[in-house]
């Protein structure tokens, strides 16, 4: 049965990746809907819970009559079929709906529906621009994504039996009251109505400081994991006290907002008790009354008290189911804040996969500016022919990075375009482009797993031959050989730590060249690729990397101009403009720009005292 019921849903199952909508109605329903079979069975389930549970109060007060008016040695003769009934009903019956509503609920929604909205979302923001990434707290994102799962599960489940817990009881007693004296009904009634009307005032508040109080604890997530991620910058710098007031602000905000929750939860609860208080004194009050004149017999009595009190009991555990499912709201409305935003960047209906024949990149009248009035790049046009090397060159700030961004397509152009082998890249397949380059970083990153996952990140089905091989190319398979992590686990299949925090940055620099290198794409991209290498190794990596540009459209960018220098082409860039183009030594010899970038070099690193632009009307003058 477990096994049968843990089947019905698949959290993980592979298709479509579709926007969840941003209404708070139409966002439950694109989870609920591929669970409705279940929550369908569990609203059964829950109905028929109630209405036995409903009809408890109406036994006991048969049973109670029964006592009272037949002789003892004709009982168990007049009524033995009642008896019965009533024990299959609390022995069996009753038990066995529970059973199954339990069984529903824990074994077929709980984990499926839970991990199917965590999966789901995760694999639609994973697909948002790096920019949304850039503007916000990982871990703010990464727990909006976690908790968004168990609001929607816990506000359906919540939902579905709330509704039946005092729609049916409070029904049930209204009838089988009415039927006896319609005076039994007026202190239930009057609840109703003190109930909606207090839960309509209270609940949307609720909501509201639910929604904050998420906010508040996303804020304090995000902060947290902030400081952990940068917990070498918080120790070098000495400033634990400062990280610690910038957390304790978070923490204090939270705690702000969870109080002004908790007022209204605690205020719906001392309400709620006044309520019931005075129903339940009103019905037995009522029920003595109509005894005492003789309009009721005492089997009435013995069943509109225990229906009052069952009316009461359900009441306090509907409020907090209610004001639970409100509380999940405010985290859900938070949470559609990262999940259902659309995705800034995506590919065309028809985009096709990028074909790569021989490299050709061209920049046609390109311009952007993030969306600024005056761009940083305007009218860009240039082109880097197949299997041509050229050295960007400029201080920062200049549209090196961003240059090489809108050719990975992390950004959309503002106007012209950009193509490879005369293809669109706006045309074609964020995944296909992105597969057809390699980048190796100035800030490298590593996954926190094995150093074989990183080094094949790039062709998962490599052989470890391969893997190993790239690594001797990189100079790095000496050093991972003697890598151990905390597990015991020793050279490729140790861990690398968060972001590869076990490692130097050397190191890290080296496993993701070894890594670009394994790849093997048509166009490489080298971003201050040895910056974090000692001269050492980075000359002995220089031979590896010029075998590994041959045949290869590479642009690489480097303040050390001694690094650059022997590319075919090198393109002098400042504010976003192309002031100079040209060999090493074509450029030298005009005397001009370049040559006075050269010249103020200390160290091979440009000075980023004066601007080219300045320079070269220094120079002019």
């Amino acid at each position: 049965m477990f096994r049968i019921l843990e089947s019905i849903i698949d959290p993980t199952r592979s298709g479509g990746v579709a926007q969840p909508p941003a209404r708070l109605a139409s966002f439950y329903w694109h989870y609920a809907r591929q669970a409705k079979g279940l929550l369908a069975a569990l609203f059964a389930a829950g109905l028929c819970v109630a209405l036995l549970d409903a009809s408890v109060p109406w036994f006991i007060g048969r049973l109670v009559r029964f006592i009272t008016s037949v002789p003892r040695d004709l009982f168990f003769a007049e009524h033995g079929g009642f008896l019965a009934a009533m024990g299959i009903v609390v022995l069996v019956a009753r038990p066995l709906a529970i059973a199954t509503q339990n069984l529903i609920s824990n074994a077929g929604i709980v984990a499926s529906l839970t991990n199917l909205v965590r999966w789901q979302s995760h694999r639609y923001v994973v697909r948002q621009s790096w920019p949304f990434f850039q503007n916000d707290f990982a871990g703010r994102i990464a727990a909006r994504v976690m908790e968004t799962g168990p609001a929607v599960r816990q506000s359906a489940v919540s939902g579905i039996t709330a509704v039946w817990g005092i729609l049916v009881y409070g029904v049930s007693a209204l009838l089988l009251l009415g039927s006896v004296d319609v005076w039994l009904t007026v202190p239930i009634a009057f609840w109703f109505c003190a109930y909606a009307v207090l839960l309509r005032a209270i609940v949307p508040r609720i909501r509201d400081r639910s929604k904050k109080n998420s906010e508040a604890r996303s804020l304090i997530v995000g902060r947290i994991v902030d400081s952990y991620t940068n917990i070498l910058t918080l120790k070098l710098f000495a400033r634990l006290k400062h990280e610690d007031a910038y957390v304790r602000e978070a923490v204090d905000g939270h705690t702000r907002a969870f109080r002004r929750q908790l007022r209204m939860m605690s205020t719906l609860t001392i309400g709620l008790q006044i309520l019931n208080a005075v129903m339940l004194a009103g019905e037995v009050s009522f029920a003595v009354v109509l005894w005492q004149r003789g309009s009721i017999d005492v089997g009435v009595v013995a069943m509109a008290i225990p229906l009052s009190w069952q009316i009461a009991s359900a009441a306090g555990w509907v409020a907090v189911q209610v004001t639970d499912i409100f509380e999940q709201m405010g985290t859900i409305q938070e949470g559609m804040m990262t999940i259902a935003r659309p995705i800034a960047l995506t590919d065309p209906a028809d985009a096709n996969e990028l074909m790569v024949s021989s490299g050709e990149i061209r920049f046609e009248h390109v311009s952007f500016g993030y969306g600024r009035e005056s761009g940083l790049m305007n009218n860009l046009d240039f082109v880097i022919r197949p299997a041509q090397k050229i050295g960007l060159v400029g201080r920062s700030g200049a549209g090196k990075t961003t240059l090489v961004n809108l050719l990975l397509r992390f950004h959309d152009v503002e106007g012209g375009r950009i193509t490879i082998d005369n293809q669109d890249i706006g045309l074609v397949t964020q995944e296909s482009l992105r597969g057809a380059i390699s980048v190796v970083t100035q800030d490298t990153s590593l996954l926190h797993r094995s150093i074989r996952e990183n080094i094949a990140y790039g062709r998962p089905e490599a052989s470890l031959a391969e893997i190993v091989e790239a690594a001797k190319r990189a100079h790095a398979h000496e050093f991972i050989l003697d890598l151990e992590d905390w597990q015991g686990r020793r050279g490729y299949d140790a861990q690398v730590g968060e972001r590869g925090v076990k490692l130097s940055g050397g190191q890290r620099q080296r496993i993701a060249i070894a890594r670009v290198i394994l790849k093997d794409a048509p166009i490489l991209i080298l971003d201050e690729a040895t910056s974090a290498l000692d001269s050492e190794v980075e000359n002995a990596i220089q031979d590896s990397l010029a075998d590994l540009m041959t045949g290869k459209t590479v642009i690489a960018i480097a303040h050390r101009l001694s690094t650059i220098a022997r590319m075919d082409r090198l393109i002098v860039m400042d504010q976003g403009c192309i002031l100079q183009s040209g060999t090493h030594a074509e450029l030298l010899a005009r005397g001009g720009l370049y040559a006075d970038l050269w010249s103020h070099q200390s160290g091979g690193f440009i000075d980023d005292a004066e601007s080219p632009i300045e320079a070269a009307r220094r120079a002019v003058h």
